[in-house]
């Protein structure tokens, strides 16, 4: 379990870090070809964050974190893909810093299930 929690955690970090740029390129009307980049990245950051739920759950961590790490996953893409469409205009700078705070939220989610995780212990044999 180990290595995939650092596995994940690790996809995770670089997805973070390639959004991160690309997004500030988009913010500055640079590099807008990369677009499908960035939704890649921000497609594998959210199997990512799925992942780390999932072994979350096996390693006995809360329902409570799992649970909003999956939904929070449902939502990043949701906003992520509907994002031009909404509030346009003057206003969607707003559309843009929410979409920016989503995705970092959903890095410290998966950033808290690693640790939970690690703090869980090793998972012994289920019945």
């Amino acid at each position: 379990m180990k290595t995939a929690v650092t596995v994940a955690q690790t996809l995770v970090r670089l997805c973070a870090l390639v959004l991160i740029v690309l997004g500030v390129l988009f913010w500055t009307g640079n590099a807008l070809t990369l677009v499908p980049l960035h939704v890649l990245a921000g497609l594998v950051l959210v199997l990512s964050l799925w992942a780390l739920a999932g072994l979350a759950a096996w390693a006995g961590v809360g329902l409570p974190i799992v649970a909003v790490a999956v939904v929070w996953g449902l939502i990043v893409p949701i906003l992520g893909l509907s994002q031009d469409r909404l509030l346009t205009g003057d206003a969607h700078w707003l559309i843009r810093v929410l979409h920016l705070l989503v995705g970092i939220v959903a890095i410290g989610l998966a950033e808290s299930l690693g640790i939970r995780i690690r703090r869980a212990g090793p998972v012994t044999a289920r019945a």
